[in-house]
């Protein structure tokens, strides 16, 4: 009896909850503060504290704990009453890739300035398109949405423009293929082809040491994008993404109504109005705004056989937009396959890659028309007068020049438009398709394993139709009608072979790379369309494909090669060399050679800063090099290309006329733009990875741009020319910050901030020293005669503004048409304007937040733009608000109550005044989003369940700024009447089976 009472009792003593007493250390003996100790299928746990002590009750017997911590490798231990435990470091981490040009490199062994993304899933918004993922998250990086168009592209500035009239946009890699850039019918850019849920990584290369391995194409930066891959022997994953969204204008224009219009017409004329006024009380933005729906679905399924990893995704988004009848619709799939063979020394990978997109767009004038059409009229009229416009209502005049006698009106063609007319008479698509594929075949020798040969072959073909069909009711094309249609066709191809051989011989570690690539771009496209007099059948203004088709071309060939050197794992150089060929130059000027060198320094491994454990990386980089620019409008600039005249410039011989053949205007001197850049980094980390970031300083200087200039009549065949003349350069500090501030058993908070600072200026724009030369550039504003605002001109930045200055009365009120006589000659004129302020930000920074608590997330991103300006066009084309202004060739215009607070009466060139210049600093909200977890959900005996997230995003939830138009965010500089972009609110779920 005593025995089974012993036993018993020892049973129940066993039985008993363990309280766990613990402490977790690193390899070094130190303690490792915040680590995670979770009872493992639980969320049950605790963390370590500032001596790496824990105390965790309530653990049965048999339980299994998991301690983990950032950049450890995770540990799984058997629960016991007290524990040493030892963490190591998670060497997948230390030795972290980042993929750079032509191959990768260890993260903690880059000499560049490098910047990799990886999406967060939680974190990133609404992402259309693959630009939209980088907005605001990487230093040195602008992304400007070129409006809130569905589907729309963007504009993207790596450390600014290093270019005037070559292109700015920095080169594209995707899974190792360089893409042509320039979009085609119906495709906005190289990156709407890629789904943004297959995107893995970017990788952002900045400065000339990392950029110059690509040679001529790099001076602007380059962008890598690496695609979602499957895993060798894993069982096949289905992913599914959904989410459905609203979307709805943020802010609108502030115009009169009806009754204001005819309240204000009242006091400007009293009752000798110069015409009848509508008893209607339209709101025009009403009237093409919508609330629009879309969605967007996703499906992915990836695993792999033994030796065959496998990835296939599928993508559908349709997207309406907030005015009426835009649309983008888009559908991708990619495949990936990456088999492997013996014994992994023979590596291939097939990537290829499929997009069609439709596009339905909104007639680009209907927002204009909205702000400028007589709210007093009706959308519909009433009589026979609006049969000649489908019923709608718009502002006519008796005509007798038509062949059907019972169509005696027509539109008015010199006063504003009805804008539901405008939109639903005119029916504008686009279809694009788009198909890449790339396969690299990678060879580590058996006899040699330290060599690997690395050979790729390319390609893409796209094609693009864009058919538009103007109603013969329509304002712009009355009683003829017009269908047109324009094709574009492009593909390239591109094949490299390389060779790389690695190998470390005591304290010294080299990698030698070189090679070879040849990539040709060829495009051709051609236009037809023509009117057609219903009455008669007659053909009216028809374009002739042989008229308008066209094809061009141009080949890039390159040889180059890397040497990576390593001492003692603390000391590193790189030297890269290109060579490039292009076919844009003449012989002579057609090879461009670029070199680049740079050093790191690993501080944080010195004896002296070895054993300082709250630093736990320090890194100094600098870096020098040269990139190259042969981008620019014309494949053939440099050679005398004829072109035939069209039917408006033919030369009479006698009763006949005959099209002349006449070339463009050429340069064979013509050669590379080489942008030379400076680099210093530093690379920094505490805490064991909780706090890293960098900090860089460049400087770069753009020699023999390829700048259009004007040049003595007779000289040549046109009055200007492309030359290489002239110099600019960019000069900046980039800053950027990780960090975990809390870290606890349920709640932790991550975040990312980003700082840039870019001085650009022009340096030397002609052969000669004239201060006062200056090129005209930039969009045209809606007031004068095909006017500008905008100039290059030395000692300033690109694409200054270039006004008079304002003079204003006591109350600081603008007096209208008084200017400064800057020189003081007595006289107001040309010679008087002066360069103030320009559209480009000095200052961009970018802050993401992320929280997480148990199941829960919370996640915002904020972007903010400090002195960039932007001219008021909207504003400045609507300030004369005095009769003049209101009508004019026989209808009102709409006015808005800022116009007439100012009360301008159309003087002289009022609105070439910098008072229209204004500061459009900003502060965005990107997204707002709130997420919920979920795991294991119809869990069984024989199946584990499926995991998902369902969430909800508000898009562009708000903007603080004080400037006064629609959106402070303009990448042109000239504000007039851009698509808005809309507040989007969004419900997504992801799963995972």
């Amino acid at each position: 009896m005593v025995w089974m009472a012993g036993m018993l009792l020892s049973a129940q003593v066993f039985a008993q909850d363990l309280t766990v007493k613990g402490h977790v250390k690193d390899e070094t003996g130190e303690p490792v503060i915040g680590a995670n100790i979770l009872i493992k299928g639980t969320t049950e746990g605790t963390i370590s504290d500032l001596d790496g002590n824990f105390i965790l009750p309530g653990v049965n017997p048999g339980d299994t704990l998991v301690i983990s911590f950032v950049g450890y490798q995770p540990q799984e231990i058997p629960a016991a009453p007290t524990l040493q435990i030892l963490l190591k470091e998670d060497s997948e981490l230390l030795n972290e890739v980042v993929v750079i040009g032509y191959g990768s490199v260890k993260k903690n062994d880059a000499t560049g300035s490098v910047t990799a993304l990886k999406p967060d899933e939680l974190s990133k918004g609404i992402t259309t398109n693959a630009q939209d993922m980088l907005a605001g998250k990487i230093a040195g990086v602008s992304v400007i949405s070129n409006d809130g168009t569905p589907g729309g592209g963007a504009q993207i500035r790596i450390r600014g423009g290093s270019s005037l009239n070559a292109s700015n946009d920095p080169l594209i890699v995707i899974d190792g293929l360089a893409i042509d850039n320039s979009g085609i019918k119906g495709m906005s850019n190289g990156l709407s082809m890629v789904n943004p849920e297959d995107i893995e990584t970017f990788t952002v290369l900045k400065d000339a040491s990392a950029t110059a391995i690509y040679g001529s194409r790099a001076s602007n930066g380059v962008i890598i994008i690496t695609t979602k891959k499957g895993k060798s022997g894993q069982a096949p994953k289905v992913s599914y993404s959904g989410s459905v969204s609203v979307s709805t204008t943020q802010k609108r224009y502030d115009v009169l109504g009806g009754d204001a219009y005819r309240e204000y017409a009242s006091q400007l004329w009293g009752n000798s109005l110069p015409a009848t006024l509508g008893t209607a009380d339209t709101d025009w933005q009403d009237e093409i705004f919508r609330t629009a729906v879309s969605t967007d679905h996703h499906v992915s399924i990836n695993g792999g056989f033994k030796n065959l990893p496998y990835r296939l995704s599928l993508g559908y988004s349709n997207n309406n937009g907030i005015i009426q009848t835009s649309n983008f619709q888009r559908f991708t799939t990619s495949l990936n396959l990456a088999p492997s063979f013996f014994d992994d020394h023979l590596k291939v990978n097939l990537t290829a890659k499929y997009m069609n997109g439709k596009n339905r767009y909104a007639n680009g004038d209907a927002l204009g028309a909205a702000l400028s059409m007589d709210p007093t009229r009706p959308v519909y009229g009433e009589g026979d007068m609006y049969n000649s416009f489908g019923g709608y209502y718009q502002n006519a005049q008796a005509t007798s020049d038509f062949a059907d006698p019972d169509w005696r009106y027509t539109s008015n063609k010199n006063t504003a438009q009805n804008p539901v007319a405008a939109l639903y008479q005119k029916d504008d698509r686009a279809n694009s398709n788009d198909f890449t594929g790339n396969l690299e075949v990678d060879y580590k020798f058996h006899f040699l394993p330290d060599l690997r040969l690395h050979a790729s072959i390319g390609g893409e073909y796209a094609e693009g139709t864009q058919t538009t069909l103007f109603s013969p009711y329509s304002f712009a094309y009355n009683y003829y009608g017009n269908t047109s249609a324009t094709s574009e066709y492009k593909y390239n191809l591109s094949y490299n072979v390389y060779g790389q051989y690695i190998k470390t011989l005591g304290d010294h570690t080299i990698d030698i790379m070189a090679g070879g690539e040849e990539q040709h771009f060829h495009r051709n496209g051609f236009t037809v369309g023509n009117g057609v007099d219903s009455y008669t059948g007659e053909i009216h203004d028809a374009v002739l494909k042989e008229q308008t088709a066209y094809a061009t071309r141009n080949t890039l060939v390159s040889y180059f090669g890397r040497l990576n050197y390593s001492l003692l794992d603390r000391y590193l150089l790189t030297f890269t060399m290109r060579w490039d060929g292009s076919s844009r130059f003449a012989d002579g000027n057609r090879w461009g050679t670029f070199p680049s060198l740079a050093l790191g320094w690993k501080l944080k491994e010195e004896k002296f800063l070895k054993d300082v454990h709250a630093l736990s990386d320090l890194k100094l980089r600098l870096g020098w090099g040269i990139t190259g620019q042969q981008d620019i409008s014309s494949d053939f600039a440099y050679m005398p290309l004829y072109i035939v005249s069209d039917d408006y410039a033919q030369y009479p011989f006698g009763d006949e006329y005959y099209h002349t053949s006449r070339p463009n205007a050429f340069n064979t001197n013509l050669k590379w733009e080489e942008t030379t850049t400076y680099n210093a980094g530093l690379d920094f980390g505490f805490l064991d990875g909780r706090i890293s970031g960098s900090f860089d300083g460049y400087y770069r200087n753009t020699d023999d741009l390829l700048n259009s200039v004007k040049i003595p009549v007779g000289t040549n065949f046109n009055a200007q020319m492309l030359q290489n003349i002239g110099s600019l350069k960019n000069y900046g500090v980039e800053f950027s910050i990780n960090a975990t501030p809390v870290v606890t058993r349920d709640f932790s908070w991550e975040l990312t901030y980003n700082f840039t600072w870019n001085h650009n200026e022009i340096t030397k724009l002609t052969g000669g020293n004239d201060t006062d030369y200056y090129v005209e550039t930039g969009d045209k504003i809606s007031r004068g005669n095909n006017t500008k605002v905008q100039v290059n001109k030395v000692g300033y930045p690109a694409n200054s503004f270039y006004v008079y200055q304002q003079v204003y009365d006591e109350n600081g009120k603008p007096i209208e048409n008084e200017f400064v006589d800057r020189n003081g000659d007595g006289i107001i004129n040309s010679s008087d304007k002066y360069i103030y302020q320009k559209p480009a930000a000095d200052f961009l920074m970018g802050l993401t937040s992320k929280m997480t608590w148990k199941a829960w997330d919370f996640s915002f991103s904020l972007r903010s733009s400090l002195n960039n300006y932007v001219y008021y066009d909207f504003l400045a084309g609507k300030a004369n608000s005095s009769t003049s202004g209101l009508f004019s060739n026989m209808a009102y215009t709409n006015t808005t109550p800022e116009a007439i607070e100012l009360g301008f009466t159309g003087k002289g060139d009022y609105y070439m005044s910098d008072y229209f210049v204004r500061n459009a600093s900003f502060l965005r909200c990107d997204n707002i989003t709130l997420g919920y977890s979920f795991k294991n959900v119809l869990k069984g005996q024989t199946y584990n369940g499926f995991n998902g997230r369902i969430y909800a995003t508000c898009q562009n939830p708000f903007i603080i700024s004080g400037y006064e138009g629609l959106d402070p965010e303009v990448k042109s500089g000239i504000d007039s009447n851009p698509y808005p972009r809309a507040v989007t609110f969004l419900l997504g779920v992801s799963l995972q089976f």
